[in-house]
């Protein structure tokens, strides 16, 4: 499981700039059960596009590119 986690961090490190770009950021909170529990900051915590950056960036970019990755969901 611990590689897991490396490689979910690794990969959100891809994709933090261009969120962050947007002012903005993920932080990860855990993993559970193949399930990948992030919080999103910054201008995206009150965000009425954040589901879509969610699924669309960062469920996406985790799902194609860590195994054993089965979801990705706010921690909220």
């Amino acid at each position: 499981m611990e590689e897991t986690v490396i490689r979910v961090l690794r990969t959100l490190n891809k994709i933090r700039p261009f969120i962050q770009r947007d002012g903005g950021d993920v932080e990860f909170v855990k993993l559970e059960d193949g399930i990948v529990y992030v919080n999103l900051t910054g201008a995206c915590a009150g965000c009425p596009s954040r589901s879509i950056t969610l699924q669309d960036s960062v469920a996406s970019l985790l799902l194609e590119e860590v195994p054993g990755i089965v979801d990705v969901r706010l921690a909220e």
